[in-house]
């Protein structure tokens, strides 16, 4: 694959991956922080996060608390197969991406279509979520049933299949598992439920415009937790992943 046709993400792996083919980057070294990289190739730091991920994922880089990333494989010679990312693999802030484009279309939609059955369904999957997070659980299942539950409301098979398809990707995505797997603090899930009850209250007053910067909104604040909670300079932050195999987790 031509390097001008890889996404974001993979073009800076690819890169980095270069560098240390070449040994500019030596076994043990530590790698400059995510901004260097950023100003560097001239993108995101959620991009460069990506990327480290995908190179972790390889074998290649280990993250370690409060401290950073360091080399400890070279391309070829990893110490373990990368059996790990797919070629269509997603990057998972590309992918909040691309949710909270489609997403706070179809909620202004589903504010226009909702019927009182629809309200009544929306309000016992938020009463779940309530509850299980009461119970300590993260309330992932009810979390996926809102959203997608807001699709069906559109009536639209389209949009019902590509919310469900955005959610096959994080279910199934290894870059999703590894940038959630050591994520051990799960407040954060109480202001989900607090954005999902905003969302049900502009579709329940059928205002669209409302219910669009609601799930704008929501979905923003997801993409700036999860860039928070998985800081690698962040002293409490424990890595990306687990040493064994990572447990599957989502938003």
């Amino acid at each position: 694959m031509e390097e001008n046709s890889l996404r974001s993400y993979k073009k800076i792996g690819e890169l980095l991956k270069q560098d240390l083919s070449r040994n500019v980057y030596k076994i043990g070294e530590r790698l400059p922080p995510e901004r260097d990289f950023a100003e560097q190739f001239g993108v995101s730091r959620t991009v460069i996060r990506e990327a480290i991920i995908m190179l972790e994922l390889e074998g290649l880089v280990e993250v370690k608390k409060g401290s950073g990333v360091y080399v400890i494989g070279l391309p070829n010679q990893q110490r373990q197969p990368a059996p790990y990312i797919e070629s269509d693999d997603i990057g998972p802030f590309e992918l909040l991406q691309a949710r909270q484009l489609l997403e706070s279309g179809i909620a202004e939609f589903a504010a226009i279509q909702a019927s009182r059955n629809d309200i009544i369904s929306l309000r016992n999957i938020l009463r779940r979520e309530r509850e299980n997070l009461q119970l300590g659980s993260q309330g992932y299942v009810e979390d996926e049933e809102f959203h997608c539950t807001i699709a069906e409301i559109t009536q639209n098979e389209v949009l019902i299949r590509m919310q469900k398809c955005l959610w096959e990707y994080r279910t199934n995505s290894p870059m999703w598992k590894g940038l959630h797997a050591r994520i051990s603090n799960f407040d954060y899930r109480k202001q989900w439920l607090f954005d999902h009850e905003s969302i049900l209250n502009a579709i329940q007053r059928k205002d669209p415009a409302l219910a669009r910067k609601a799930m704008w909104q929501h979905l923003e604040n997801v993409k700036q937790k999860l860039f928070e909670l998985s800081d690698i300079d962040d002293p409490n932050f424990d890595g990306y992943l687990f040493n064994s195999s990572p447990v599957v987790v989502g938003l």
